[in-house]
Parts: structure tokens; sequence; C-alpha cells
């Protein structure tokens, strides 16, 4: 299996930020940095990677936050999320102050996903799910040949993402989780924002609020 990743829960929200590599090429990609810079770029180090480009499932703050200063310090590009949360991106700094954070600045990213798009590191590709109802503009990463999905805040283990933030939706995102998710495969494990991993199958047996 060529993918390979590592979780660095960041932020006073112990958000999962990923750092998802290349095993061949060691060129790798971030998964929401949402803040911690040291610890994920300690991370990069240790595992000896490339990072290559930024990647953004949603625009709150505990996903994105740090998104800005990663990207100038180190020259990355930034894809995602989906065009839908550019408000959550450009309120980013009455977000810091709204939830204690240190200052952040917003950003624009190099390029704006879709459904049906694709991203790329090494030899790994990733297909963009968008995937709104916890946020409207968001989007999932899913690598079909490892089958592992990065899902952000729109399912838990045991639980599904928040519906009560501006232009939430709690319709929206059980559609999102059984026409977008489900049909990838119950094999597939996630990867949320927050807690531990489980996979599609554990969840449509027993999540409670969207499982059959």
């Amino acid at each position: 299996m060529s993918i390979q990743f590592k979780i660095i829960p960041v932020t006073a929200f112990q958000q999962n930020c990923s750092l998802v590599w290349c095993d061949e090429t060691r060129q790798a990609a971030v998964i929401d940095p949402g803040g911690d810079l040291s610890r994920i770029l300690a991370g990069v180090e240790e595992m000896e990677l490339t990072l290559e480009r930024i990647l953004v499932t949603h625009g709150h703050i505990d996903h994105a936050g740090a998104v800005a200063e990663l990207a100038e310090r180190l020259s990355l590009p930034v894809e995602g999320p989906q065009h839908e949360d550019k408000f959550w991106i450009d309120g980013m700094p009455q977000q810091s102050k709204a939830y204690g954070f240190p200052d952040v600045r917003s950003f624009t990213p190099d390029r704006w996903l879709k459904q049906g798009d694709c991203v790329r590191f090494g030899h790994v590709e990733m297909d963009v799910l968008h995937c709104p109802g916890h946020t409207p503009g968001h989007v999932v990463f899913f690598n079909a040949p490892g089958r592992l999905a990065f899902v952000g805040d729109v399912l838990f283990k045991g639980s599904i993402g928040r519906t009560d933030f501006p232009k939430g939706d709690f319709d929206t995102l059980i559609a999102s989780i059984h026409g977008r998710l489900w049909p990838l495969g119950d094999d597939v494990a996630f990867v949320s924002g927050h807690g531990p991993m489980s996979t599609f199958g554990a969840e449509r047996r027993t999540n409670p609020y969207c499982g059959d």
C-alpha cells in the first residue's frame, strides 16, 4: 500500500491533523493543520517527509487555523475546501477571538475543490467528495487503493458533526453520509476530525445518528 499516515492532535480541541504520504517517494500532504505548527513540522522531520501541499476539509479554525502561516513559511499550495466555505475562512480572525485561539489570518486556497476532483502527492491519489451539512463547503478525501478516508467533521465513531453552526443542516449532513460515504464500502477505514478511527461498516451498524 503506497499511502501512509500519522495523526497529530492539535489545538485545545484535539483536532486530528493528519500527515499523509507516499511510501515510495516520501512526498506528503498535511490535512487540516489547525495549529501547533511546531508539532506538525516535528512529525514531518521525524518521518523524513517532503511536504508538498496543504489539504483542507473545511473552514473551521481548529482545522484551518495554521494554514496561512504554514503555506507562507514553506511556500506550499493550499487545496480545499469547497467554495461554499469561503465565509468561514474569511472570518478566521473573528473565529480566533471567539474561541480564544492565537490571532490567525484568513487565506485564499490555490485551488477550491469540488465533487469529483482529485488531489495528488507522490504516487498517491485521493478523490474529493463534497459532503456538506456540518459546513456547506466541507470535503472528504478518499484513497481507494488504501481503503482510507479523511472525513473531517462529517462523521465520528459513534456520532456525527454538529449542524447548529451557520449554514449547517442536519438533513444535508445525513444525505452526504448516506449518499457519498456509505457507497465507498463498509471496509473503508476513516480518520475523523476528532477522536478514534472507525470503519464505515461499523458506523452503519452501530451509529445512532446515521446508521442503517
